[in-house]
């Protein structure tokens, strides 16, 4: 289990003395480059609302201005605590799962690619794993680039109103973090531990070889890894089955290989 610390209560607020919910995955809520200081004290604020509290931000100095800390209201200790970075390497390197969100909706041959989960989908699909599972929120206006969804292991979208589906920064933060809440607390299953980072990184390179070494047309292998990445990452392996997984895998990608 993963628990946060808990925070002294503010006598003029109503935040009280209490710890932190306790849930079986540790979830890392992750914003790259946002636009808005005030955006971020925001996400602070959503995210102790359900229970959350690890934050990490790419591309920022760290110093928080007065309009990050007044959106932030009594949620300053994930403020204080958020962890920065220069670039996305080094921030997914400790995690189990990248999981992208976006809202954009799209028809034709990039529905392949863009195959989201809901966030109850999300947790439905890992009940009963444990480990470090990071969300990415892209900057405000543009969201997360191409290649940036790309190197996620699954896609996240809100079934937010067609007409109208991209939501401001911090109520798409909110709304996942709500979700997750609401849903987590529903599951009681025994924990196991999800594959750990360096088998991630062994899957996404493997399923990569295969890619590279299927009889098909060049166009079309981009496509194939994305689609091969995705189907194994939604099955929610654990330590144990991405070992085996592993296993099959690296003999497909030999095999495949040594037929070029």
């Amino acid at each position: 289990m993963f628990r946060g610390v808990a925070i002294e209560a503010n006598p003029v607020g109503n935040r009280l003395d209490i710890p932190l919910p306790e849930y079986p995955l540790e979830v890392v809520f992750v914003l790259v480059k946002p636009a808005f200081s005030g955006n971020i004290g925001a996400v602070c604020r959503g995210m102790l609302n359900f229970g959350f509290d690890k934050l990490r931000v790419i591309g920022h100095d760290g110093e928080w201005d007065e309009e990050t800390r007044k959106r932030a209201k009594h949620a300053q200790s994930v403020l204080d605590n958020a962890q920065v970075f220069d670039e996305w390497a080094s921030c997914m390197d400790d995690v189990s799962l990248v999981i992208g969100t976006s809202g954009k909706r799209e028809l034709g041959s990039k529905i392949q690619f863009r195959h989201f989960l809901t966030p109850n989908e999300l947790i439905e699909n890992f009940q009963g794993l444990s480990g470090r599972v990071a969300i990415v929120f892209g900057p405000e206006g543009m969201g997360l680039l191409q290649d940036e969804l790309r190197e996620c292991d699954l896609l996240l979208t809100i079934p937010s109103w067609e007409g109208y589906p991209i939501l401001n920064l911090s109520h798409a933060v909110t709304v996942v973090a709500y979700s997750m809440h609401n849903k987590i607390s529903e599951l009681t299953q025994l924990e196991k531990p999800m594959m750990n980072p360096d088998q991630r990184r062994t899957m996404r390179k493997t399923a990569s070889r295969i890619a590279k070494s299927l009889p098909i047309h060049e166009s079309k292998k981009r496509g194939a890894e994305e689609q091969l990445i995705r189907t194994l990452m939604r099955s929610g392996p654990d330590e144990f089955e991405a070992h085996r997984l592993l296993g099959i895998l690296n003999d497909a990608a030999n095999a495949l290989e040594e037929n070029e």
